[in-house]
């Protein structure tokens, strides 16, 4: 009874009028920042966005720029050891300030992140993007709980409304940009008043880039998925583990490197100078440029045409390299082309479509790595439509269990549920 009176009691101040008002001040205050913070984080993504195709071009007609690659990791080393030691940290210090607030992020991550990203790309680091997307999108929304003196509450949403943008506007996939910031930071519990402005800020930020700034993202098509029956579910559960080991061994490659350098090359700045040594070598033995930068056309190959069997593996040694050393970028569009070559292998074991299962590894290992399986199977269907979005939904979901506890974003999480 007593329960029933305070539910009738909250239900009526929230429709009183002085409960009306306060709906619409926050309703408001909400919508303003978003617009701001969606206008703000897709123009920086927009523009790193073309920074980036212009830097993968140069680079691609100039590959005598490969030799300068430990020149340039001095550049990001030196500039992250004298001006960057408070930002370092990256997506992880993203998270660290939403559970345990310390200090406002500042506001330099974004540049600092934003070249020595495109310095990475242009002399032929393996990495992604959306780690830059992400930091950048974070330390720009940031800066408004100064401007507007808001509280700690509001700053955790300000944080989920900088990363939905950032990851929105670089894939141009608002929904899955929206869901990725509430997994990456809450794992059991996510709060109800963090959904509207996620996904208001991501979908403003992925127009922004789209539209004013004419920013085209690349389209990859599963033009057929046949209907799943029983006989299918085993074979999907199968190319899910698959996907699943793959993201766990690049999780633990990164981290393996990370702490290699750290133990081998006390002084910071060094560390990318002798990774980039050891790439450049690497490259000039492989005889190709296809494992370095995005891998963008490798990633559109494994949609249609037989690729070599170890490129997933290549991959993976490469971008771990890359990053451990202390190179700038993100890891998610490097685990699209793990998971969509290891979905072309599978092809010759599997008897599901070529697309189907390139398109099935490319979210799924991500699904993986991250820890994100819901925001991976909104990105799947985004990207390849509601056809497939069954055999990418088992496949996400397995691989997310079969990754393992350590994933590529670090934090307070705990996954103790998951197989092994």
């Amino acid at each position: 009874m007593k329960k029933r009176k305070a539910f009738l009691s909250g239900l009526q101040s929230r429709y009183s009028s002085s409960g009306s008002i306060h709906f619409f001040k926050y309703l408001f205050k909400w919508v303003f920042l978003c617009v701001i913070i969606g206008v703000l984080v897709g123009s920086a993504s927009a523009i790193f966005l073309i920074s980036l195709k212009w830097a993968t071009v140069y680079r691609e007609s100039h590959t005598w720029l490969i030799f300068l690659l430990p020149v340039a990791g001095l550049a990001i080393g030196l500039a992250y050891h004298y001006w960057g030691k408070d930002v370092v940290k990256g997506n992880n210090q993203l998270i660290d300030e939403f559970h345990a607030p310390k200090a406002v992020v500042p506001l330099k991550m974004a540049p600092l992140v934003f070249l020595g990203t495109v310095i990475t790309h242009l002399f032929g680091g393996s990495a992604g993007r959306e780690g830059t997307a992400v930091q950048m999108g974070g330390s720009i929304a940031d800066q408004f709980v100064k401007l507007f003196d808001l509280t700690p509450e509001d700053r955790k949403i300000l944080l989920i409304v900088g990363v939905s943008a950032g990851f929105a506007s670089v894939f141009g996939t608002p929904l899955a940009g929206g869901i990725f910031a509430l997994e990456l930071f809450f794992l059991k519990r996510i709060r109800l008043n963090t959904i509207l402005p996620g996904f208001l800020a991501a979908f403003i930020a992925d127009y922004v880039c789209h539209v004013p700034w004419t920013v085209d993202h690349v389209v990859y098509e599963i033009p057929f998925s046949p209907p799943l029956h029983l006989s299918e579910w085993g074979w999907v559960i199968l190319a899910g583990i698959c996907f699943g080991l793959a993201a766990r061994l690049f999780s633990w490659a990164t981290h393996a490197w990370h702490l290699a350098f750290q133990q081998k090359v006390a002084y910071p700045p060094l560390r990318p100078v002798v990774g980039g040594v050891f790439i450049v070598v690497a490259i000039i033995a492989l005889g190709t440029t296809k494992y370095i930068g995005l891998g963008i056309p490798t990633i559109v190959a494994a949609f249609t045409d037989d690729l070599p069997p170890y490129d997933f593996l290549l991959k993976i040694a490469l971008t771990s390299f890359t990053l451990g050393a202390g190179f700038k970028g993100g890891e998610v569009t490097p685990l699209f082309f793990i998971g969509a070559t290891l979905g072309n292998l599978l092809y010759w074991f599997i008897p599901l479509p070529l697309a189907l299962l390139a398109g099935m590894g490319f979210v799924a290992v991500f699904a993986g790595a991250s820890n994100t399986p819901i925001a991976s199977i909104m990105m799947g269907i985004e990207l390849f439509g509601l056809e497939s979005g069954v055999y990418i939904a088992i496949a996400c979901a397995v691989a997310y269990l079969c990754s393992g506890h350590k994933g590529i974003y670090q934090g307070p999480k705990k996954y103790k549920f998951k197989f092994f």
